[in-house]
């Protein structure tokens, strides 16, 4: 075995968290086909494959596996080293990457993010709009946003804030159909939701809650089910933070139907000791739990 090039090293955390020699190439600035070279050079000089091609991309092969946590330990411990001589800049700069659920990240994280830009210049951050929980062993995101804290992973969970959800419908859709005065009015009523099959987070299924067994229109997005309900289809559970951009919805059994939930950041542990990323997630965190109590004071 030939002693690896430590530059390697780096080419191959991006292709473990992007999953693609195009996507790396991308953020590395190296066209695909080096990216692939450097590669098959620390391949080589490993002498075992890191990497499975798949369909889907590049899936990282079992001693690929073994190598992530130690480079990111490397890479951690490089970033540590910079900062303890230089001392954290004033402003944030570099790539960093946030995963969150759908709501999360339409309602809230654009504004948040737009203004931590604002005050960073130099910052890109990528908002990554999933479903589902982000994968942060794979590093499809630095941080994230979640809705139950994890319970397993060497991980750092801080709970951000409480939020509010309730039933709303359109009014178009209230006025042309029976009145609800209780919730058990609603068996005479659509009711939009998730998938059930898709829900991936306990905390996401509110229609068992409220013995809602049938889902004719359902939607594993967000947006795409308050915009069932806009349009008048049926009625669907909200977050409140979500309700400004439609106006077009009013709460129904306000008192009678509401839920609350929790948002938490979620980190690796690994991180810790990176004062870029402490005070990133320290501003998001703050930003996320103003706008939240901002846009709820507006419902």
């Amino acid at each position: 075995m030939t002693e690896p090039h430590w530059d390697d090293l780096k080419i191959f955390l991006a292709v473990a968290r992007l999953a693609s020699l195009s996507a790396a190439g991308r953020v590395l600035k190296l066209d695909p086909a080096t990216v692939g070279r450097r590669i098959a050079r620390l391949e080589a000089a490993l002498d075992v494959p890191l990497f499975v091609k798949t369909p889907q991309g590049y899936s990282l092969a079992t001693a690929g596996e073994r190598l992530l946590a130690h480079g990111e330990a490397a890479e951690q411990a490089m970033r540590a080293g910079v900062e303890a001589l230089t001392g954290p800049s004033e402003s944030l700069s570099g790539q960093i990457r946030i995963g969150a659920p759908d709501g999360c990240a339409n309602y809230l994280l654009p504004q948040v993010c737009a203004e931590i830009l604002r005050e960073n210049p130099d910052l890109d951050i990528h908002i990554v709009a999933l479903p589902r929980v982000v994968n942060l062993s794979r590093r499809e995101a630095d941080m994230a946003i979640t809705v139950s804290p994890p319970t397993a992973g060497r991980l750092l969970v801080q709970k951000v804030t409480d939020y509010h959800l309730h039933l709303v419908g359109a009014r178009g859709y209230l006025a042309a159909n029976p009145p609800i005065a209780e919730p058990a009015d609603l068996k005479g009523h659509s009711v939009i939701g998730y998938i059930p099959d898709m829900i991936y987070d306990d905390e996401l299924d509110y229609l068992s809650e409220l013995g809602v067994t049938r889902v004719p229109l359902a939607s594993n997005s967000v947006p795409v089910q308050l915009r069932l309900a806009a349009q008048g289809s049926g009625l669907c559970v909200a977050h409140d933070f979500a309700l400004p951009a439609h106006p077009e919805l009013d709460k129904v059994l306000a008192q009678q139907v509401a839920f609350a939930r929790s948002f938490y950041l979620v980190r690796h542990q690994s991180d810790r000791k990176s004062e870029r990323l402490n005070r990133f997630a320290a501003r998001l965190g703050d930003g996320i739990r103003s706008e939240v109590a901002r846009l709820e004071r507006l419902t």
